[in-house]
């Protein structure tokens, strides 16, 4: 455990890359290929880490102004991703996320019912929150592990079924996203698909970046509605002029560094992915691997950045109207791309559907991080976590997911009944989609 905790403690941008380095010589790539390969995939992450920390950075003082201006009192604070993933691999059970995972994904992966495999091993973390969670309301370790193999279930099933979405998207062969803020987005998405799809007016409507960028010139260029929106944040926190203009260029730099931050990622991953491929065409014949990778290969997509822009605002007007909400949108701001990383590729970039479907996405998330705030609080004092001088804490990211509050709220009142009915519902799906998958190969190899 000591062994884990160390590695996880290393950060996706150093043990990813020797993760991917052993792997590469696995898949018997030159040593200095394999390297340079994985050396890249880590230089990608810390790229795209400081321009998140640009996101952050700049975006944390406008909140705070516009928390001040509107009076906003919400008892509790959002305190993001990085703290949430910090308490879930504190917490007893945390570490053991990482040793389930991969034990789940080498079974499934060994009977065909997965085609992911897993390399993104930090982003466990999602399953250490929710087994964690479970643990603290119950406490019951076994059921809390139990919880953990059953996320893990999901996860690769959503990662599996968004696959060839996302490869016909955002152009990423052989990629799938077993993330657990982003996958099970793709599912969410689905519906509303259906029902714009069949909205007269809408259905004939499609406003991706590059139609902005076509229909208003410079004005609707990515890197100049980044500008734009910086202004309307600035505007609306009552910034001096100075800071408006800083903020406002701060966001164009965002929404030019953050796709070339991804495609230093990509760099990285093209050969691990062919290799892995030309492996898995050689070996198993007729059958097609994925690797498991972090959505933040897509979230420098423009339509989804665009869209994260529009929903921030939006974020903070809905914290405020909404009724029961208790929750003060902070943390997670920056957080919000990988929200709707999946939301767009379902949505082919439309980015008036993802800012749609998107609001519906945040007021569920507040609600549910509204429920989860008192067993995250809980949860963070177990970890020895410092919360600031808050009294209440909790996460939009996976402390307002939906799929958690159904996992756990099945998992607190049924308990192994409940947990036990949700692994044979994601045994089946995954057994549904290996099933349709073989179907539409062989009415491809008969066509």
């Amino acid at each position: 455990m000591g062994v884990i905790q160390w590695i996880v403690n290393l950060g996706a941008s150093v043990f990813l890359p020797i993760l991917l380095f052993i792997f590469g010589l696995i898949l018997r790539i030159k040593p200095g290929k394999s390297f340079k390969a994985g050396l890249t995939v880590g230089i990608g992450f810390i790229g795209l880490n400081l321009v998140i920390g640009i996101l952050t950075t700049n975006l944390g003082p406008a909140t705070k102004l516009m928390i001040h201006n509107y009076g906003l009192h919400l008892q509790t604070i959002d305190v993001g991703w990085p703290a949430a993933s910090a308490i879930a691999y504190g917490t007893a059970l945390g570490a053991l996320a990482i040793p389930i995972g991969i034990i789940v994904n080498i079974i499934l992966l060994g009977v065909g019912l997965t085609k992911t495999l897993d390399v993104d091993i930090w982003n466990y973390w999602h399953v250490a929150f929710a087994g964690s969670i479970l643990y603290m309301l119950t406490k019951n370790m076994w059921l809390g592990i139990f919880c953990m193999i059953v996320v893990t279930m999901f996860t690769y099933f959503f990662a599996d079924l968004s696959a060839p979405t996302v490869e016909k998207y955002y152009g990423l062969q052989g990629i799938s996203f077993p993330h657990g803020l982003s996958a099970p987005g793709y599912v969410f998405a689905l519906p509303f698909k259906w029902l714009f799809d069949r909205i007269p007016g809408l259905n004939r409507v499609h406003i991706d970046a590059e139609t902005i960028q076509k229909r208003l010139g410079i004005f609707g260029d990515t890197t100049v509605l980044g500008a734009i929106i910086g202004l309307i944040i600035g505007l609306l926190a009552h910034m001096t002029v100075a800071k408006v203009l800083n903020l406002a260029v701060s966001m164009a730099a965002v929404m030019m560094l953050m796709p070339r931050m991804v495609s230093l990622l990509m760099e990285g991953l093209t050969p691990i992915s062919e290799a892995a491929n030309s492996m898995v065409k050689k070996h198993f014949p007729g059958r097609k691997l994925y690797i498991g990778m972090d959505s933040a290969l897509a979230i420098g997509q423009q339509s989804v950045l665009s869209a994260s822009l529009i929903l921030i605002p939006i974020t903070l007007l809905l914290a405020v109207v909404l009724p029961g909400n208790k929750v003060l949108p902070f943390g997670d701001l920056a957080t919000l791309p990988y929200f709707f990383a999946l939301f767009a590729a379902v949505f082919e970039g439309d980015i008036l559907r993802t800012v749609i479907a998107g609001a519906v996405d945040i007021i569920i998330s507040l609600y549910v991080a509204t429920w989860f705030a008192p067993v995250v609080t809980k949860l963070a004092i177990a970890a020895s976590f410092n919360m600031g001088g808050n009294s209440s804490i909790s996460a939009l990211s996976d402390g307002g997911l939906w799929t958690n509050w159904i996992y756990l709220v099945i998992g607190e009142k049924f308990q192994w009944w409940g947990l036990g009915a949700l692994f044979l519902i994601a045994l089946g799906l995954l057994i549904w989609l290996k099933n349709r998958d073989a179907k539409q190969m062989e009415k491809i190899e008969k066509a």
